[in-house]
């Protein structure tokens, strides 16, 4: 499986992003630029484009809109369409959201403070690519820092959201609970990352490759990472 990690003006974790995948999951990975209309050319369906965290355009205008409209993003959106994996994390998610390629969009903390520490998840849905090595329900650790991380959607996208299984994680304390007492950030039902109704296009706002190995003191972001190579792996032998 091959990644490719776009940067954008303002990216600042493109490079932790091509670590993990490199040097501590041992794919082969390239760093694709914004303007590059011919980046993927030579990626398939079964490769995964990555959206990293950052302040894409400095965050100017609204948190990732001016990065949808940049020239890669046309492919980006055709790749996916197309079926292959695209995953956006944080400012990515934001990037997602501008697109069109997830529903809903991600607002100002409630707190209107850039927010940065550790936070536990809850797997809401563990057959989706990036989760089916996670047990139903299981809680991870995992970093966050964003101040735009209020995931929003109106009524009956939610609605939509919970009937599809699209929601994949849930802001919670180290138990599980989900109540409003563990959301950092106001997001609407706690929601932390979703899928798209094809189950091809994850969006989260916490930093999986920010726990991916010893060293960090935190690797259970690794297991995302586990996870949809394994889950392409086996949808290639079968």
């Amino acid at each position: 499986m091959k990644f490719g990690v776009v940067v954008f003006p303002g990216s600042n974790c493109d490079d932790d992003m091509i670590h993990v995948l490199g040097e501590v999951m041992g794919q082969e990975v390239k760093k694709l630029w914004h303007k590059d209309t011919s980046a993927l050319d030579d990626f398939s369906t079964n490769d995964c484009i990555v959206l990293p965290g950052g302040f894409s355009y400095g965050d100017y205008l609204r948190s990732g809109a001016i990065a949808s409209h940049s020239p890669i993003m046309a492919s980006v959106i055709d790749f996916a369409n197309r079926g292959g994996y695209v995953w956006g994390i944080c400012n990515g998610f934001q990037v997602l959201c501008e697109t069109g390629l997830l529903p809903g969009a991600l607002l100002n903390n409630l707190n209107h403070q850039f927010i940065c520490k550790n936070i536990y998840l809850k797997t809401e849905n563990n057959n989706r690519a990036i989760t089916h090595q996670l047990k139903e329900n299981e809680v991870i650790k995992v970093p966050i820092a964003h101040a735009d991380g209020r995931y929003y959607a109106d009524e009956a996208t939610i609605k939509q959201l919970n009937d599809n299984q699209q929601i994949i994680f849930k802001y919670s304390n180290e138990e599980g609970d989900t109540s409003n007492n563990y959301n950092p950030n106001g997001s609407l039902q706690n929601i932390a990352g979703i899928c798209n109704e094809g189950g091809n296009v994850f969006g989260m706002m916490p930093h999986p490759e920010r726990c991916a190995e010893e060293n960090l003191g935190n690797e259970d972001g690794r297991v995302l990472f586990e996870s949809l190579l394994n889950f392409v792996r086996q949808k290639e032998t079968a």
